[in-house]
């Protein structure tokens, strides 16, 4: 499957070292204003190449606006938009071409397939993500009309955590990181493992304030449950978290049961949903990132007759991949919750939340 949400649906195409990336955007409310300009601010936050801590591959990531916008309007008809490679370097790949690196999905495609663009890793390239970011730009600027605002940051790199917290200064660094007066360290930890050949994981928390109670349906269309299977579908996540996530099990229900009063919500356990419907509160998701697989260090492997074989995989890679994690996370978030907001809307209509008699 290359299509997401259900109104709001995103189907993305391309791959890695291709002519071009794109997306379709079926269901996309008419009316929303909208220029290819708008586009570049989260494109640039997910691009490499911006410091010496991701990938040096660097694209323009241009985005051409080719149908369902009419004089900056969406007009309710399919929205086509694409993105020329510019910066592919397919030669870096050619020694792999037979290979099959440990810990990407070279193996898997071959076996599902039979055949596999190694060009970067072809479909399975995190290029692909740059689509998703591009298709949330439109879905942030229509929840935001209706208050809706989604944000995120990094939550570990490594071992190293946050040993304070600041929204405000998480876009002034190349990590998405809350707490400033950790950043010369975590730019030294990143240089050191850059040298060394290897590569660290990363947690990722986004959030959204603002959305209402009640969307999410209650047993397969799940709000956590989507939201599970959406950050899940970016590449190298291993693990997804709602509200206190795993933290959930050393905790008494005591504690972890959100008590309510006239006034609200005391506290925010439950991550914004209970029942798969959401309260009212903040939307929070984690998400777990592995380790970088493509390393200069040599790993064991086979290639396609099953031949064991040295693997070197060199090229442009990410030291760690959560570094430029945040504005995915935070597009999936976005597109989520449009389509969840559009399906309400298709079932409840402007029916509201009922007041509870105190």
């Amino acid at each position: 499957m290359n299509s997401f949400g259900h109104l709001f649906r995103v189907t993305t195409f391309g791959e890695s070292h291709g002519p071009a990336i794109g997306c379709v955007i079926d269901g996309c409310p008419p009316g929303i204003a909208i220029t290819p300009e708008e586009f570049a601010n989260d494109l640039s936050r997910r691009a490499t190449g911006k410091t010496r801590h991701t990938s040096a591959r660097n694209e323009a990531d241009a985005v051409e606006i080719l149908s369902g916008v009419y004089e900056g309007m969406t007009t309710g008809t399919p929205i086509a938009l694409l993105i020329r490679n510019t910066d592919a370097r397919s030669k870096d790949y050619a020694n792999i071409a037979r290979q099959f690196r440990p810990g990407h999905a070279d193996y898997t495609y071959w076996q599902k397939y039979g055949i596999r663009d190694p060009r970067g890793g072809g479909r399975s390239s995190a290029r692909e993500t740059t689509m998703r970011v591009a298709a949330a730009v439109i879905a942030r600027k229509w929840l935001g009309e209706r208050g809706v605002h989604v944000r995120g940051h990094l939550a570990q790199i490594g071992d190293v955590v946050p040993v304070g917290h600041d929204w405000s200064v998480v876009e002034g660094n190349p990590f998405f990181w809350p707490h400033a007066a950790q950043v010369p360290e975590l730019e030294a930890y990143m240089d050191a493992l850059r040298k060394s050949g290897d590569s660290v994981g990363a947690k990722v928390v986004v959030e959204a304030d603002g959305v209402p109670p009640g969307w999410g349906e209650p047993i397969y269309g799940k709000l956590d449950g989507e939201l599970a299977a959406a950050m899940m579908s970016i590449n190298a996540v291993k693990g997804v978290e709602i509200g206190d996530g795993f933290a959930s099990v050393a905790q008494r229900g005591t504690e972890h049961r959100d008590a309510m009063s006239p006034n609200g919500f005391a506290s925010n356990h439950a991550g914004g949903i209970l029942g798969g419907i959401s309260t009212g509160q903040t939307v929070r998701v984690a998400v777990a990132f592995k380790p970088t697989s493509s390393l200069r260090l040599p790993a064991e492997s086979i290639d396609v007759d099953g031949n064991v074989i040295e693997v070197v995989t060199t090229g442009r890679h990410d030291p760690c991949v959560g570094i430029r994690a945040t504005p995915i996370c935070e597009a999936m978030l976005a597109l989520v919750l449009i389509d969840q907001a559009l399906r309400h809307r298709a079932q409840c209509g402007d029916v509201g939340p009922v007041q509870p008699r105190i």
